[in-house]
């Protein structure tokens, strides 16, 4: 990948559009980026990445792309970034616009514009550009497929960003491995140790529910067993080896315990049942006996109890005799009986009609009572039409009042019309005023909107920029502290170094050896070898002060490269925010707050009061018609009133005439209606007295003929003698039960088998019973305990077989776990064989880590002057796993040790040197593409004099490989030494890049 031509507009810190020529720059081989603090170095790198990406680094991603916009742009310009390059043989040129926020073209405020991004690539034989993609997605993807690198690969590989490697250097081997990760995308290995772990688990987990499975149907043979089986279950756990071999040879050793169980059940069953049969025949042949006894018994107490009632019986016969007789005369007593009820019942009815008759008709017959009822119904006729008369009367009493009623209610509406009308035109000014004052709030509160936004956005900046500014004094003193400690230790250092080169021969002479050359002269005899004065420094003295410079000069760089982030911080908020002070920022925010809330608050009428005055009119427009209607009403009600009045008189003079003494027609009426009721009613009563009273008569003469030839005296002793059908059912009941009992007792004691047994002695029932009960319970003993020895044998059967069936399914299922089981721990570093305890993918990525180490040795041994090797390093750091540890050999003392011991200018070489083995196998990697512009960002001024210039011809021979590097940097040493030159000035209205060539 080679970088032409990079345009940038409205994006961070530029607002004028800004073209970078990297085909210039680039034709020396070697170039410097620089500029102050905060002028935008960064957002020249930041540019690139979003040209190809869409995205910047990950440290400085913002929302949505909104926060890549410079403030210093022009409202109306458009962010744009296009990127010309050559990438896999194809030139191509991608133009990417973030979303932004432009004022809209109509009405105040703004409106979000969409990003947009064009792909094109140029034709050499049409010599023009053609059009590939305008689809981020798309554009996205082939990027991504021609250069074979993420975003966070490229940023890492092409933009070797400032302190990451430094920290790789001094990471532990966790922080190396997600760095790593990354870059190589090794994320499927550890994908394989997590589903090698998942299924793990899972089997594990199924072979330990088989196992509870299988523990479950053991624990249910034991009771099922009982305590008969004298070997105790196994006490074992789910998992453990050897569970499926307990339990089946524990279920043989049930299984054969119960059978012996049941043969035995079986015996005592079949002896039980022979003596319950024997003992149930011996009882049945005592129960018969002691039956025949107790029957004879019964039939002599019969017999007894017969004799004592002889004579109740015969008076019952002659009791029934004289009933008979009375029989015949019972449909005499029956009619007179009637006739005499009906009598009675009709002589009480007249009594009750003539009472409530006037006193005129008290001893009147039935004829002339009939007479006078005809007389008042032909009356009662006479007064139906005064009674239609009357009803109309009462109609029009109710309409008359309804029309008085209805008219003080239009009265009402009239008045209460009336005084709402006269208000109308000052309500309806009321409202019209409230809806002018809240519409001037609604227009005002749109108004401080628009100023809000940048008012609360410039406070927030005033804000930080204080801040900032407070971080910059602070930094600003421990910088100038960290900066004499650092010239406090290098002095000390290099007196205590002068000092010992002073006193280095009598270091020298301590080595001497009589008859052994000198290392310095040759000789081999010492005369007067130097010694040791007081105060003498040796090299651990030296090398400690050295030790003592190195850390101070590290917190000095460390300190200035804090003060250069926190200044870039202040610029950008005074740039923001400018020079007014916060707290007058603060009270003008308030009050710009303060008059928007109150604009909002009047404003909030401005709905209500439109409403009202709908509401209003509409009330208007119902009083109006209400008005109207209620006076038509009063018009139309006075001609009804007059003809009711006329109808009325009409009507109460034929009514006076008809209702005569009574209060009205009706209540005339309906004392004629009385009237005839009880006369017609006497009437009836005394025709039905004195027909009652013949019947009567003639009933007694046919009763008294009756009981005489019955044969009874009078009629009272034929009813005496009669008998109802109770009484008689009852008394030929007893008369046949004493026949029934007659005849039983005869035959009982007639019986030969009865008589014969009554001569025996009397049977011992009880005993009988209990033997049969004992023997039949000792039956039902044994028939129990073989069921329950079945049931047993049967239910061990099932368990056995059910857990013979799981043990079988179980053990495929177990071979696959032990298999899964080694290879998830060799996977994840666990197991035993894994003598390293080395995972997955940390032996692939120590693989990779390796050829970085080997690639970057190679640039290191220039920069260091081949003092320095890289070596990868797969042992064990303290309790954690190998493989990615990363170590340094220094050549001056044949050490290997820790790249966390290299002081600041070492830790940057030696990372750059990283860096730049690093590209090179992830070019590999990403199959064989070719970067050929590179950015280095920082770190040059932690280098001495020789070492730097060693530092530059390494990186210059990389133009052997047809490459360019860019590097980032403040050192100002570097202005002289490397001539092509982009440099990225800042200025209130923005910053803008200078371009400077080789040859310039």
């Amino acid at each position: 990948m080679r970088l032409h031509r990079l345009d940038i507009t409205a994006f961070g810190p530029f607002g004028a559009p800004q073209t970078v020529d990297f085909d210039e720059l680039s034709a020396a081989g070697l170039f410097l980026l620089h500029g102050p603090t905060g002028a935008g170095k960064t957002s020249v790198l930041d540019s690139v990445c979003y040209a190809l990406y869409g995205a910047v680094p990950g440290a400085r991603q913002t929302g949505q792309g909104l926060g890549l916009r410079s403030d210093h742009a022009a409202p109306g310009t458009r962010t744009e970034i296009r990127l010309d390059l050559t990438v896999a043989g194809r030139r191509l040129e991608i133009t990417r616009q973030p979303p932004w926020e432009r004022p809209k073209k109509r009405g105040t405020g703004t409106t979000t514009e969409k990003a947009q991004s064009w792909l094109r690539e140029y034709d050499a034989s049409a010599g023009s550009w053609k059009d590939l993609s305008r689809s981020h997605q798309e554009i996205g993807e082939e990027i991504t497929q021609l250069l074979g690198m993420s975003r966070e690969q490229f940023c890492q590989v092409v933009l070797l960003p400032q302190g990451d490697f430094a920290r790789f250097l001094r990471a532990d081997a966790e922080a190396r491995g997600k760095l790593l990760g990354r870059l190589f995308d090794t994320h499927r290995f550890a994908e394989v140790e997590k589903r090698l772990a998942e299924r793990r688990r899972t089997t594990e987990a199924e072979v330990r529910a088989g196992d509870a499975e299988l523990l479950a149907d053991a624990h249910r043979m034991q009771q099922e067993a009982g305590s008969g089986v004298e070997v105790a279950l196994p006490e074992l756990k789910p998992g453990e080896p050897g569970l499926a071999e307990s339990v089946l040879a524990w279920a043989a050793v049930a299984r054969s315990t119960a059978r012996e169980r049941l043969t035995i059940a079986h015996c005592a069953r079949t002896a039980a049942a022979s003596a319950h049969a024997a003992a149930d025949r011996e009882l049945d042949d005592v129960r018969e006996v002691d039956r025949l006894q107790r029957r004879f018994t019964a039939a002599r107490e019969r017999a007894t109890r017969l004799e004592e009632r002889a004579d109740a019986h015969q008076e019952a016969q002659a009791r029934m005799q004289r009933a008979r007789k009375a029989e015949a005369v019972a449909p005499a007593l029956d009619l007179r009986d009637l006739a005499g009820t009906e009598h009675r019942r009709a002589a009480a009815e007249e009594a009750r009609a003539r009472a409530g008759l006037p006193q005129t008709f008290a001893d009147a017959g039935a004829p002339g009572l009939a007479t006078a009822a005809r007389k008042a119904a032909e009356e009662l006729g006479g007064l139906e039409s005064a009674r239609r008369a009357e009803r109309r009367l009462a109609e029009l009493t109710t309409e008359r009042a309804s029309l008085d009623r209805q008219e003080r209610a239009d009265e009402d509406v009239l008045q209460e019309a009336e005084a709402w009308l006269a208000a109308w035109e000052d309500t309806r000014a009321g409202i019209e005023s409230d809806i002018e004052t809240a519409q001037e709030a609604a227009t005002r509160a749109e108004q401080l909107a628009v100023q809000r936004e940048p008012a609360l956005r410039r406070l927030d900046a005033a804000r930080q920029r204080d801040q900032f500014a407070r971080d910059t004094d602070a930094a600003h003193e421990r910088a100038l502290a960290a900066r004499e400690r650092a010239t406090e230790a290098r002095a000390h250092w290099l007196d205590l170094k002068e000092q010992r080169l002073k006193g280095i021969a009598a270091e020298l002479a301590a080595g001497l050896v009589d008859g052994e050359p000198c290392a310095v002269c040759g000789g081999t005899e010492h005369p007067a070898p130097a010694r040791k004065v007081d105060g003498h420094v040796d090299r651990e003295t030296e090398e400690r002060a050295l030790a003592g410079f190195q850390s101070a000069d590290e917190e000095r760089a460390e300190a200035e490269r804090r003060l250069g982030v926190v200044r870039e911080a202040l610029a950008a908020a005074t740039a923001e925010a400018g020079d007014t002070p916060t707290a007058r920022l603060t009270q003008e925010t308030e009050e710009l707050e303060q008059r928007h809330a109150e604009a909002r608050s009047a404003a909030s009428g401005l709905h209500a009061a439109r409403e009202a005055r709908e509401q209003a009119e509409r009330e208007h427009r119902r009083r109006t018609d209400a008005q109207q209607e209620a006076a038509r009403r009063v018009a139309s009600r006075a001609s009804l009133r007059e003809a009711l009045d006329r109808e009325k008189t009409g009507l109460e003079g034929e009514l006076t005439q008809a209702r005569g003494d009574a209060g009205s027609v009706s209540a005339r009426a309906a004392q004629l209606e009385r009237q005839v009721a009880l006369l017609t009613e006497a009437a009836d009563a005394v025709r039905a007295a004195e027909d009652t009273a013949q019947r009567l008569k003639e009933a007694d003469a046919r009763l008294a003929d009756a009981a005489f030839r019955a044969g009874f005296d009078t009629p009272r002793a034929a009813a005496a003698a009669l008998l109802d059908d109770a009484a008689h059912r009852e008394l030929q009941r007893r008369l046949d039960a004493w026949q029934s009992e007659e005849a039983a007792v005869r035959a009982v004691l007639a019986e030969a088998d009865t008589a014969h047994a009554a001569q025996r002695p009397p049977a011992d029932l009880a005993a009988a019973e209990r033997a049969a009960e004992s023997a039949a319970r000792r039956l039902r003993e044994a028939a129990s305990a073989q069921d329950a020895a079945a049931r047993r044998c049967a239910g061990l059967d099932a368990l056995s077989g059910r857990a013979d069936r799981g043990v079988r399914r179980l053990a495929p299922l177990r071979e696959e776990y032990d298999r899964v089981a080694r290879m998830a721990g060799l996977a994840a570093g666990t197991s035993a064989d894994n003598e390293r305890k080395m995972r997955l993918e940390s032996y692939v990525l120590a693989a990779r880590l390796e050829q970085v180490a080997a690639a970057a040795t190679a640039r290191l041994h220039r920069m260091s002057s081949g003092r320095y090797t890289l070596v990868h390093s797969a042992d064990r750091a303290g309790r954690g796993r190998s493989g990615l540890g990363l170590h340094v050999v220094d050549a001056w003392t044949g050490r290997e040790r820790d790249t966390a011991t290299l002081s600041g200018g070492e830790t940057f070489f030696a990372s750059l040197a990283l860096a730049l083995g690093l590209a090179d196998v992830v070019t590999d990697e990403a199959g064989g593409v070719r970067l050929d512009t590179l950015f280095i960002d920082e770190g040059f001024g932690s280098l001495d004099d020789q070492t730097l210039d060693e530092v530059l011809d390494v990186l210059d021979s990389l133009r052997e490989r047809d490459r360019s590097v860019g590097i980032v940097s403040h050192v100002a040493d570097l202005r002289r030494r490397v001539h092509a030159q982009l440099e990225v000035v800042k200025g209130r209205t923005g910053s803008v890049v200078r371009q400077r060539g080789a040859v310039d």
